[in-house]
């Protein structure tokens, strides 16, 4: 093998150099050298500043070509590429290279990144997001014994003790891209059980969810407890609010406990049940409902007030409500959100 990379080596300049990158990284992976050791002798060899970011935990290592920590703030990336481990993308890394780019860059990046996934997996295996469905489902279980829900947090790498928030999530995206965006900055760890997604965080920036993505989210604390108030939240989610805090439900958590076979009969929901065969009363009831004005709601849905006006007055008279007084509007909303937990 080393006589036909030296005979490669002899046809073409480019060859050499990247036969030359590919054996430096091999013999750094052989030495088992940890990030800031790799990020060191990669800023050598690039003669840059070089980068590496680890999603999860929020990490970052900058070297200098001197083989120091790079100061000050990071310049324009020149190259990246990600770092992957079991198929989910934990990290970049990075060149700041001034001028020109050096056509063996790209090789350089590829490299790094496959020993630094091999730094993370042999240093840091607690940093990939994605996690053993069944530690998950035993850590935020309301079955398990107390003892053996700590013990599945402290394996997920959550320090004892520590608060955390579940959240349920209904999404077609990856799972491991919504928990990274989720929580940027901080430990993460997720998993599917059956039809929803679980996420476990112990802060939550509920802004950078992308659009499409249904998710409830539990108040931090007890993971089983948060558990079952991200579930109860997701139930609550609508084209219009897909993100719902549990504690901001207050009493209308309550609708969740009701039989499903009580709330068919209730005279109200079967009304909501009969405006939903036609999705644009729905979309104006819903509308109102979530804004409690008219308005408000001619905004959301782009119309004329008074067509909204005389939507409402026959929706009125459809559900047998006054939509216009407020103890109307109230039992419309209790209606609305009863039909939709139904409809989960």
């Amino acid at each position: 093998m080393e006589a036909l990379a030296v005979r490669l080596s002899g046809l073409d300049p480019y060859v050499d150099g990247a036969i030359r990158i590919v054996a430096f990284y091999d013999t750094l992976m052989r030495r088992r050298v940890d990030l800031p050791a790799l990020a060191r002798a990669s800023s050598g060899l690039a003669e840059c500043v070089v980068g590496l970011r680890l999603h999860g935990a929020g990490r970052v290592v900058r070297a200098s070509p001197l083989g120091t920590e790079a100061s000050g703030p990071p310049s324009r990336a020149s190259s990246t590429a990600p770092i992957t481990l079991d198929e989910e993308e934990i990290g970049t890394v990075w060149l700041e290279r001034p001028g020109p780019s050096n056509p063996l860059d790209d090789i350089l990046l590829d490299r790094l990144a496959i020993a630094a996934a091999a730094a993370v997996e042999r240093y840091e295996p607690a940093r990939t997001t994605m996690a053993d469905p069944a530690l998950v489902e035993l850590a935020v279980s309301s079955d398990s014994d107390e003892a053996a829900g700590a013990r599945a947090l402290r394996l997920l790498g959550f320090a004892p003790g520590l608060p955390v928030h579940a959240i349920a999530v209904r999404s077609r995206l990856p799972l491991d891209r919504v928990s990274a965006l989720v929580c940027p900055a901080r430990l993460v760890k997720a998993a599917p059980l059956t039809d929803v997604g679980v996420i476990l965080a112990t802060t939550v920036d509920p802004a950078r969810l992308p659009a499409g993505v249904r998710a409830g989210i539990g108040a931090a604390g007890r993971p089983d407890r948060s558990w079952r108030q991200a579930r109860t939240a997701l139930r609550f989610t609508t084209p219009h609010e897909p993100v719902v805090h549990h504690a901001d439900l207050g009493a209308l958590a309550l609708l969740a406990e009701l039989p499903r076979d009580v709330a068919r009969e209730n005279t109200d929901v079967a009304a909501i049940a009969r405006v939903a065969a036609d999705p644009q009363d729905l979309e104006t009831l819903d509308a109102y409902c979530a804004t409690g004005s008219l308005r408000a709601a001619a905004v959301r849905l782009h119309l004329h007030h008074s067509s909204v006006a005389r939507r409402l007055e026959q929706l009125g008279r459809t559900l047998g409500i006054e939509l216009t007084r407020p103890a109307g509007l109230m039992r419309a909303r209790l209606a609305l959100a009863t039909w939709t937990l139904l409809d989960d």
